[in-house]
């Protein structure tokens, strides 16, 4: 009896041993597959880095040899046009993996920073004031979005910018640090210029929905910059708030048209498309090119408003491979030598996502 039992507890340690043996073996599988997917994951994230910011360097190539073709920018220059991209692009080897790249001009949008008058940063520019309510005015009626007080956002954002008044509360809707620090979470207003984009949506007025998007309706971002600073004197700096109207979107354009000639927007976009697609861009170098278009010979446009050039684009590069993505979006800016005179581009901004 006893070697019988003997027999039992060897054959059961010898299954326990079995059983082990068996599930360290899977184990060292398991972290050897992870390991090869972990290496695999680390050499895809790294080949789509440096595909993405490829796309970066493309798109700065072409708009630093569109400024030596013209001395305007318009959708119908080589950076704007997605034939020349995808022939660019076509020439980059890539062993597996897609990559798109498109440039838009940042200049196009409205400048958040121009509202008040820098570098004192205290009164409203009155031009960019009546643009920001005509702008305000038609994409809220465009897009029927209820229960938003205009002049509490153009409010909100002069106080967000002034400096040297945070007791002086503009109007009757603005709001200063009182405001912000009686929130939960309490907050300071920035009292200067904004930074970055994501930073509207602290301003009192502009909610989530409004600034990024409202159900179907491209947010209130998609038409604004904070760039577009003009260098001072010392450290002083200022935004001419000049828009291209080159390069512009309707809701831009029907902000910079008078009130009553808003609806004339669709008519002169469509006579800048039909120049951009006859190549007839030189007449897109006279600031009033827009009086040409159907129904607005008599339209005038603040030339305070209005730009036909721009150095300061937004490239977006995005790297596809084996069903993983990486994009990088840079914010850059054409510049010229000092010496040389060549152009040579800077990058205001990267971001990746």
């Amino acid at each position: 009896m006893i070697l019988k039992s003997n027999k039992g507890v060897a054959i059961l340690v010898t299954l326990s041993f079995m059983a082990l043996a068996v599930t360290a073996t899977l184990e060292l599988h398991r972290r050897a597959r992870a390991a090869v997917s972990s290496t695999a994951l680390a050499r895809d994230r790294l080949l789509l880095e440096q595909m993405a910011e490829t796309g970066i360097q493309a798109g700065l190539a072409l708009l630093l040899k569109d400024k030596t073709l013209n001395d305007i920018d318009t959708l119908g220059d080589i950076w704007a046009d997605p034939e020349i991209i995808a022939e660019m692009l076509g020439e980059l080897k890539f062993d597996n993996g897609t990559l798109a790249v498109a440039v838009t001009d940042e200049m196009s949008r409205i400048q958040i920073n121009a509202l008040v008058q820098f570098p004192e940063g205290s009164e409203f520019n009155e031009a960019q004031r009546e643009l920001w309510d005509r702008f305000l005015l038609q994409w809220i009626e465009t897009n029927e979005i209820q229960d938003v007080e205009i002049q509490t956002l153009i409010n909100s954002i002069k106080d967000w910018l002034d400096s040297g008044d945070d007791n002086a509360i503009t109007g009757l809707s603005g709001a200063e640090s009182e405001y912000y620090e009686d929130l939960d979470p309490p907050y300071v207003p920035a009292n200067g210029p904004v930074r970055h984009g994501s930073e509207i949506g602290r301003i009192k007025g502009f909610t989530p929905d409004l600034v990024n998007r409202f159900e179907e309706v491209e947010g209130l971002k998609a038409y604004l910059t904070v760039f577009g600073v003009q260098p001072g004197e010392g450290t002083s700096a200022s935004w001419n708030g000049r828009i291209n109207i080159n390069t512009a979107g309707r809701p831009v354009i029907s902000a910079l048209l008078p009130v009553e000639s808003r609806d004339l927007a669709e008519s002169i976009l469509q006579y800048r498309q039909e120049l951009e697609e006859t190549e007839a861009l030189d007449v897109l170098s006279t600031p009033k090119w827009y009086q040409n278009a159907a129904g607005a010979a008599d339209v005038e446009i603040d030339p305070n408003l209005i730009a036909l050039t721009s150095d300061v684009f937004r490239i977006e590069s995005k790297a596809s491979l084996n069903d993983s993505s990486f994009t990088v979006i840079a914010i850059v800016q054409r510049q010229a030598a000092q010496n040389s005179g060549q152009w040579a581009g800077k990058a205001l901004r990267w971001q990746t996502k």
